[in-house]
């Protein structure tokens, strides 16, 4: 795997990480600030649904580190494209469900992440 793709993997874990962070320990505070178009009375409300979202984002972050740890090239080229798929299809649905943006923050750099492992594998 390429030190590219590596470096874009860790930014989307990353990136992740920071989602895990915002809808399940900030949702009150912080993501009021992030999610603008969200009514501000339904923060508290769907506190324990964001907690939720954040914990799938833990995973999709733990699934992508774990890639990077990996030794054989084969395994880790499987389960860092595993991730990255998961990343896209889910920022591809948000993009159609919920807002165009998240094709932009989620899907985008998931789908760079895919180019480079797969130019970098082949």
């Amino acid at each position: 795997m390429s030190i590219i793709a590596k470096i874009i993997i860790a930014l989307v874990a990353l990136l992740h990480l920071y989602f895990l962070w915002l809808e399940m320990f900030a949702w009150t505070t912080k993501a009021k600030k992030v999610f603008r178009k969200f009514p501000k009375e339904l923060f508290e409300p769907t506190k324990t649904m964001a907690a939720n979202q954040g914990l799938y984002n833990g995973f999709l972050a733990a699934g992508l580190i774990w890639s990077l740890t990996i030794k054989d090239a084969t395994w880790q080229f499987n389960v860092a494209l595993f991730f990255l798929a998961c990343v896209a299809i889910a920022g591809i649905y948000g993009a159609f469900s919920v807002s165009k943006k998240i094709f932009t923050v989620q899907a985008l750099p998931a789908l760079l992440g895919i180019l480079l492992l797969l130019a970098s594998y082949l």
